[in-house]
């Protein structure tokens, strides 16, 4: 996805996005004024310009401190934390139908599990909720880039991020918060003979100029809510979108790296005839991140399966998969993933980078570039 600009048009308290980018005052840098903070701590729901917020909600700068530690400001200078049972909020306007993948940093400050719920609603209370736990394995920063689809209700939607929190933890403990994105996704659909949409994963989350950690999509993400158009994440571990400007990617612009070994797992349902031969090829390689050692994909469609493994040295690389099979039935489940656990020299976690999906039907061998 080549993301062209933003623009953001001001009607009285809403705020509408076309293409992709912040959401207003969607970094924090524009503050509270003094008079409505104690310390860090936010007081009145409109103090942050843009956002309501509701609960323990604190604005953090790059030098604020818990004891000994340093509070991680992911970018700029400013950012908010959630404490428990905390939240903010945001109206946008919408083009109702349209689906849109919503993306934000989150930073873990506490020792305590942490779960982020997000929630999109319209006027009219119809809805999508979300929880996603914030973990702090999948790079060596702090912090990391998540992103969650939906598709929008109705002209105009709220945007809630909620940190659900325990009554028997820390109530000033929770998640920082940082540049919150919103990018709407245009429809895929297959293409030049390719039964797979969105076979090069062009079509994905806003991917914010200094990403150079990439975007982590969320596990357990079905069509409803996967900000990767067409594709599900079947797996507990998540899966992270690179783009070529920070990563190598094997093939265009975008792809996906498979963390965390056989946690991490992609799928899609493609049409098909039954007992027709097709075949499914794909790319797979390093995103030149240090991830170093033998990288492996597991690919499976209908009753066929193969494994493709690649040597890493972790500075960028590729090679090529494939696998025939017959369809069963008029729908076809492809499904992929990494084979093996793996960290980087930094030791985060990751994986095989999984780039050109293609499924032709075998007759047509010949247009495979295989």
């Amino acid at each position: 996805m080549k993301v062209i600009g933003f623009m953001v048009l001001v009607l009285t308290s809403t705020f509408y996005i076309s293409f992709g980018g912040l959401l207003p005052n969607g970094d924090f840098e524009e503050g509270p004024s003094l008079k409505k903070l104690s310390g860090t701590k936010v007081e009145g729901p409109n103090a942050i310009p843009k956002w309501v917020t509701n609960g323990f909600v604190e604005y953090i700068t790059s030098d604020s401190q818990q004891g000994d530690m340093v509070l991680v400001v992911p970018e700029g200078k400013h950012a908010v934390r959630l404490g428990n049972d905390a939240s903010i909020r945001q109206k946008v306007e919408a083009a109702k139908g349209k689906f849109y993948a919503l993306t934000f940093i989150v930073a873990r400050t506490c020792s305590q599990d942490e779960t982020l719920k997000v929630t999109v609603t319209s006027v009219q209370g119809k809805g999508h909720t979300g929880i996603l736990p914030v973990q702090t394995i999948y790079n060596h920063l702090g912090y990391d880039t998540y992103s969650w689809g939906f598709r929008a209700e109705d002209d105009v939607i709220e945007i809630m991020l909620y940190n659900i929190g325990h009554p028997s933890e820390d109530p000033t403990c929770g998640p920082i918060i940082d540049v919150v994105t919103l990018t709407i996704l245009d429809p895929v659909k297959p293409t030049g003979g390719n039964l797979v949409k969105n076979g090069d994963f062009g079509q994905g989350p806003y991917v914010y100029h200094s990403s150079a950690a990439g975007v982590l999509i969320p596990p357990n993400i079905k069509d409803d809510h996967s900000p990767l158009l067409a594709w599900m994440i079947e797996s507990s571990k998540a899966v992270k979108y690179i783009d070529a400007q920070h990563f190598s990617v094997t093939q265009g612009q975008r792809a996906i790296e498979l963390l965390g070994g056989q946690e991490s797992s992609i799928a899609q349902t493609i049409r098909t005839t039954p007992r027709e031969s097709y075949i499914l090829t794909f790319l797979i390689g390093d995103a030149n991140n240090g991830c170093t050692g033998t990288l492996g994909i597991e690919a499976f469609a209908a009753k066929a399966e193969t494994k493709v493994t690649y040597d890493s040295k972790g500075k960028g690389g590729l090679t090529n998969g494939r696998l025939y099979f017959t369809a069963e039935s008029d729908r076809t489940r492809i499904w992929f993933r990494s084979l093996f656990y793996t960290t980087t020299t930094q030791g985060s976690l990751c994986g095989p980078v999984l780039d050109d999906v293609k499924v032709l039907i075998a007759r047509n061998r010949k247009r495979i570039h295989a």
